[in-house]
Formats: structure tokens, C-alpha cells, sequence
């Protein structure tokens, strides 16, 4: 989808991003060069050199990026952090329990990019696509590699993205898309998807920035509390007192009001104004 640029999705309230099973570490120090503060998560008993690749990385670079050590399968310590964006990558069929962790995360950050092998068929020509089930690899039976568990069928990926509380934004196959398998190497398949939370709190504003004019700016405010509970959305400029722009769980509002110069917060609270729920700053382009 054209329409979707990948650092603007990574920057948003909470100033942070994760990339979860980052192997050595390379996409979260590039995306750390584009300007994103990065959690770097990990376990280091199964990384393939114990994560010295990411020390000596992240040594070698003067990264300020985290490394978080964390066994995702028999503990779940991230339940109260936030995240703008989390990157799965690669990292899903590792997972004993893939449904638990997609539905932590789904409560942790707005958006989720997830790659995993999925598969068409058996080894033996039995198809699974049409069906939504995952097959349980035996411990060497893919890459010679234990900690390789789960390869589901494009059907099985999908349900479980939706039962855990996500939203496809958008999804793409790579590899062997008509005959793959579970396990073997020439027959591999790809699923790499952008996927959105049902269940956290979203805020956004198209445009933005506002486009640069001689009259005033508009944007339209998108919110959604995903709670089933009724929000309040606030607005500040300039970090002045903030007022109240609209009330619902969700909805859309204009606001024709944009001036270049002015930075406008716009905030979702819960329906006593006690819980910030989401923010973005909104800002118009100069001529």
C-alpha cells in the first residue's frame, strides 16, 4: 500500500518502538538512524550467538538502542510497557505459545509488523491452505532448529491474527506461494503483514502535517477508545490550556483551524478525563 509510510507509523506518543527476536540487532540500529528510540528484545538461551553480535553492534555504533533480555514463552515482564509500532519479524514460529503473544501485544502498541513460514501443503501433498490449523514441527525436522515450532496455513495465520485482536492493514506472500511446506528449504513461503490493534486506544489526524495555504488548515481527527467506553478528545496549542473538541467512543472531526507555526496536541481521555489514552501533535507546513 503506497499510501503507508513506515517512520511515520513508528512515531507516535509513547517515543518508542520494539523489534522482538532481532537476531543481531541490524533493523533496530537502522531504524535507530532514522531517528526512532528502540527496545531491542531477545532471548538471549536461543539467539544463534547469544546476542554478542548485538553487543559488539551496538558497541561499534555508539547505540543508545535497549537490549532487553526476555524469554517470551515462560514470561511475559513487558505486559506495562507502550509502544508506537512492534516488529515481529521472523520470530512467530519460534514461539511455543504464538496466540498469547500476539494478544500481549495487540494491548501494547497500535501497530505490529509480523513476518512467519507458512505453508500450502504437507511434505506429502496433503493441503492445508483451505484450512485454518497450524502444523507442529518435530525438533529437527525444520533447519535442524529446536526452537522452530508452529507453521500455519495462510487460513490458520489469519484467524489467529483476528482472534488476537488484530487487524490486517495490509499482507503480502514471498517464496514459494503454490507448492510450500513446512519444512523444506526449497519450499519456503513468507507471510509478512502491517497489522493494527482492535484492542488499543487509537488517535490520528489526515493530513499531517496540513499542506501549506493561504487559508487556513484543516485535518480530520479519526479516535476510537476500543473499550466499548464513551472518550473525551482534547486539544492544546502551543501547550496552552487544553479544551474539549469532541465526546464519543469513536468518531471523526474536522478541525478547519490549522495555522502554520502552531503546534496542536490533540488528546483521547477516557470518558472522566482521569486516563490519557492516546496523542498526536498536529502541525501545517509552512509556504
Amino acid at each position: 500500500m503506497a499510501e503507508l509510510n513506515l517512520l511515520q507509523l513508528c512515531r507516535g506518543q509513547y517515543g518508542k518502538i520494539a523489534d522482538i527476536g532481532a537476531a543481531d540487532g541490524d533493523l533496530a540500529f537502522f531504524l535507530e538512524k532514522q531517528g526512532l528510540s528502540v527496545d531491542v528484545i531477545e532471548n538471549e538461551s536461543t539467539n544463534f550467538n547469544r546476542l554478542e553480535g548485538a553487543q559488539i553492534l551496538k558497541h561499534a555504533l555508539d547505540s543508545s538502542v535497549t537490549i532487553r533480555l526476555v524469554d517470551l514463552d515462560s514470561q511475559f515482564p513487558l505486559s506495562g510497557e507502550k509502544y508506537d509500532a512492534i516488529f515481529l519479524l521472523g520470530t512467530l514460529y519460534h514461539l511455543k505459545n504464538p496466540f498469547l503473544i500476539l494478544e500481549r501485544l495487540a494491548r501494547m502498541t497500535e501497530y505490529c509488523f509480523v513476518s512467519t513460514r507458512i505453508a500450502k501443503q504437507t511434505a506429502d501433498g496433503q493441503p492445508l491452505s483451505p484450512y485454518p490449523i497450524a502444523y507442529l514441527l518435530g525438533p529437527k525436522e525444520c533447519n535442524n532448529d529446536n526452537t522452530n515450532f508452529w507453521i500455519f496455513s495462510e487460513e490458520g495465520l489469519k484467524r489467529l491474527i483476528d482472534r488476537a485482536g488484530w487487524n490486517v492493514v495490509s499482507y503480502l506472500t514471498i517464496g514459494d506461494t503454490t507448492h510450500s511446506t513446512p519444512a523444506d528449504p526449497d519450499r519456503d513461503e513468507r507471510a509478512f503483514c502491517l497489522l493494527q490493534s482492535k484492542t488499543s486506544p487509537t488517535l490520528s489526524a489526515s493530513p499531517n502535517p496540513v499542506p501549506a495555504g493561504e487559508r487556513m488548515g484543516k485535518t480530520t481527527i479519526l479516535w476510537n477508545t476500543a473499550n466499548g467506553d464513551a472518550g473525551k478528545v482534547y486539544v492544546s496549542t502551543n501547550g496552552r490550556e487544553e479544551s474539549l473538541f469532541a465526546t464519543s467512543r469513536q468518531g471523526s472531526a474536522a478541525a478547519n483551524w490549522i495555522r502554520a507555526g502552531s503546534t496542536y496536541e490533540f488528546r483521547l481521555y477516557n470518558s472522566d478525563h482521569t486516563e490519557l489514552l492516546a496523542k498526536i501533535a498536529v502541525t501545517r507546513a509552512r509556504q
